[in-house]
């Protein structure tokens, strides 16, 4: 009897494990990375407009951290553009390979973790169609979905406000980014708060210009939006340059000597792809 136990419980476990093992292959979720291995493999980190003053080597900040919900033993990605009160990297930049590329005509769904530090801060992050040697020419060109996160001063005086911002196509150079919004009230939604964690399902269409692509929709949970929320709707590629993508991109800068933004962090976990269009949470299976 003690053998046919043992041995019903060793059946038991391996079909656990099978079914377990199928689970995870049968996801439609590719993952990017969720820093659980706390080593960044396969990522690239570059400060390619270092003017810090005395000068700093690496000065910016882009590390693996465990969650203070210590019982979750969730770990996550921090990155700031230098330590507090080092002004002067203005891009520090980080890069990683994607799982597979996005074709040209082809629908992807990406989805992403994002934590607010704290403000003043200046931060962007999306897909690329360029190699991480291209992106470090690149810089903020390299972008194409972008998703911004900053309450800087433009150029022309204006304040953003911390409202997480998509790219639009607009003549008007100050005026390339657009908040997303709270549809439901008609208006733009709130600016974002720190110490939250916010779900960001961005779906990401590679099809040609002429054939209604270059664009992505984005959809939010977090802060106001309790649900999944769609908030905005045809965003714009930075580029268009109707590539297949190939590489999360997230870059960050301190701004000038002159007008500098600030060194607020922001926090990401929980990287994944999916092709189509997948409105599902890949963290709970």
């Amino acid at each position: 009897m003690k053998n046919l136990l043992a041995l019903s419980l060793i059946i038991s476990f391996t079909v656990l494990l099978s079914a377990c093992s199928v689970s995870q292959e049968n996801s439609p979720w590719l993952l990017i990375d969720n820093f659980e291995q706390q080593t960044l493999s396969g990522w690239q980190n570059a400060d390619t407009q270092n003017n810090t003053k005395p000068y700093v080597a690496k000065p910016q900040i882009t590390e693996i951290r465990l969650d203070n919900d210590t019982v979750k033993n969730n770990h996550y990605l921090i990155k700031k553009p230098a330590k507090d009160g080092v002004i002067g990297n203005r891009k520090a930049l980080s890069i990683k390979t994607l799982p597979e590329p996005v074709p040209v005509g082809d629908t992807y769904t990406f989805y992403t973790r994002i934590q607010l530090e704290s403000f003043p801060n200046n931060h962007a992050f999306g897909i690329s169609n360029l190699t991480p040697a291209q992106v470090k020419d690149a810089g903020y060109n390299a972008f194409e979905p972008t998703l911004r996160v900053t309450d800087k001063f433009e150029s022309n005086g204006f304040k953003n406000d911390g409202t997480l911002m998509v790219k639009i196509d607009s003549d008007n150079k100050y005026r390339q980014y657009s908040k997303v919004q709270n549809f439901r009230e008609g208006r733009s939604a709130n600016p974002m708060q720190t110490n939250t964690w916010y779900q960001i399902w961005y779906v990401v269409n590679n099809s040609r210009t002429e054939q209604g692509g270059q664009s992505y929709d984005v959809y939010l949970q977090g802060g106001e939006f309790t649900k999944q929320t769609l908030v905005y709707k045809d965003a714009a590629f930075r580029m268009k340059r109707e590539l297949a993508l190939i590489s999360f991109v997230a870059n960050t800068n301190t701004g000038s000597h002159k007008k500098p933004y600030g060194n607020g962090g922001l926090a990401y976990d929980d990287l994944y792809m999916s092709k189509g269009i997948n409105l599902t949470n890949p963290t709970k299976r």
